[in-house]
């Protein structure tokens, strides 16, 4: 691509179709141009799967560069290490606010006034618990499901439990009527928002007493969310239960760092699904299964096994030394937006070592510093803007307050529960309606051919690709293919001679 100086500078841009000689000129609107505009550009000639007469497309993989919305929630500056929640940069809330007051600043642009928060508050808190019916889908998991298994499937059972709050039970614009003011829609919305918020933490505690074999507590009046939170995780026996105030303010810290973070994976899942108007239930469902991925929530729980695996902090300098030979990944490190410090690590640091006072220090921790400070002096790692992310240190403090690794997904999946309905909401919200999220390819398969009846085909891809791979069974199906059986129709099955 060449730059050509302009004399007249405006807000728009010059294309030149050198496959036609045409110019188009396409208007500039914060500094993006749209996609319709390029499809404008069209021409004759080239492959006919490639659709050439029918306009221009953009392509790029994993939206390395597409705005797909227009929002006024979440700010991002990856250059210069800049996040911002409406306007307030991430480090004033941690140091400032609370979980459910950020919460209420993300999804109504405002942070609210004493009496607002003290109802937000209220009602939250009053929607925490869940119907019986659901703790019975969490005993129907195994005693070692994955607790993002179970969370992602609870949500989705959630909206079995609320059929009014469902488009396609209720109407299909029983949510997108909010938008021209409809009173009515806007409460039927609202309280899905509140419900979800509510209940996240019980679902989320649900599926970690799963795990430890433990019955189910009820959610405790007079606790602040993250309080709730602790006391529905830990909670035995005896009474006036209070978690250790510094994990709790920790937990809130982290849940408000976590709350949201621009269109990122699970987020462009949540549109994408939310696009087709589906109740907010499965949204949030879907999000929390995008969210599952190693390459999202599940950074931080592989950050810490990465630790553990070098474990001792004399072992970083060769663990280093084979990553930069590019044998091993680095987990932790960098991140798809941020070019400078993650801004999220900068407040999270200081309340790791707050934690750390409280939970005492391990060789975990000291291995973690140990990369760290080798991560800042090297060279390969300052020219790579390669610097500790949120999941290194949100990872640590995890660990250091005694949680599985893989519940660290589920500790993700619930503040973000916040973020995924702020952008639901504005979405639904558009007064220009809801459109149903499809986006393009780029086919490059075969052309039209004719179909080759069975005998006269021939194995044209003889890569390892072409074909399912051979997969190896159990010792129960060997003994079946051994016996002889009838099927429903008749014929007989099997090996045996007897």
């Amino acid at each position: 691509m060449v730059a050509i100086p302009s004399k007249t500078p405006r807000q728009s841009l010059t294309v030149v179709d050198n496959r036609t000689g045409k110019a188009y000129e396409l208007p500039i609107k914060h500094n993006s141009v749209l996609a319709t505009d390029i499809k404008k550009i069209k021409a004759e000639g080239g492959r006919k799967e490639d659709e050439t007469e029918q306009g221009l497309r953009v392509f790029d993989p994993a939206y390395m560069n597409t705005a797909v919305i227009e929002s006024r929630i979440t700010y991002i500056n990856g250059l210069e290490g800049v996040l911002r929640y409406r306007g307030y940069p991430i480090q004033q809330l941690v140091d400032k606010s609370n979980f459910l007051e950020s919460a209420y600043l993300l999804i109504y642009g405002e942070l609210p006034t004493k009496p607002r928060y003290d109802s937000w508050n209220e009602e939250i808190m009053n929607h925490t618990y869940i119907h019986s019916d659901i703790e019975n889908i969490f005993k129907s998991f195994r005693y070692d499901s994955h607790p993002m298994a179970m969370l992602t499937s609870a949500f989705a059972t959630l909206g079995a439990f609320a059929p009014e709050a469902n488009p396609s039970l209720a109407g299909q614009k029983l949510f997108t009527n909010a938008a021209s003011g409809d009173l009515e829609a806007l409460k039927v919305l609202d309280k899905q928002i509140l419900r979800i918020i509510g209940k996240a933490p019980t679902l989320a505690a649900a599926s970690y007493r799963m795990r430890q074999g433990r019955p189910f507590n009820r959610p405790a009046k007079g606790l602040s969310y993250t309080g709730n939170f602790l006391y529905l995780l830990d909670h035995l026996s005896g009474h006036e239960y209070q978690p250790h105030p510094v994990l709790e303010r920790a937990l809130d810290a982290l849940f408000i760092i976590h709350a949201d973070h621009e269109v990122n994976c699970s987020t462009a899942t949540v549109l994408q699904v939310g696009s087709s108007l589906v109740d907010p239930y499965s949204v949030v469902s879907a999000g929390c299964a995008a969210l599952y991925g190693p390459s999202h929530g599940g950074a931080s729980e592989s950050a810490i096994r990465m630790l553990i695996e070098i474990g001792s902090p004399e072992n970083v300098p060769a663990f280093m030394e084979k990553v930069e030979k590019r044998e091993r990944v680095l987990v932790g490190f960098g991140h798809r937006v941020y070019k400078n410090v993650d801004p999220r690590s900068t407040a999270i640091r200081t309340l790791a070592e707050e934690v750390f006072k409280v939970t005492g220090r391990n060789q975990l921790l000291d291995t973690a510093l140990t990369l760290a400070e080798y991560a800042r002096k090297s060279e390969f790692m300052r020219s790579r803007n390669l610097y500790p992310n949120v999941d290194f240190y949100s990872g640590l403090i995890y660990q250091a307050m005694g949680f599985p690794l893989d519940f660290y997904p589920v500790l993700f999946a619930v503040p973000r529960c916040v973020g995924w309905l702020a952008h639901w909401r504005q979405m639904i919200l558009n007064p220009a309606g809801v459109k149903i999220w499809r986006p393009r390819q780029l086919y490059l398969g075969e052309g039209e051919r004719s179909y080759v009846d069975s005998d006269d085909r021939k194995d044209l891809d003889t890569s390892v690709f072409g074909a399912p791979v051979q997969v190896n069974h159990g010792g129960d199906s060997k003994r079946h293919t051994l016996a002889t059986y009838k099927d429903e129709t008749g014929r007989v099955w099997g090996k045996s001679k007897l």
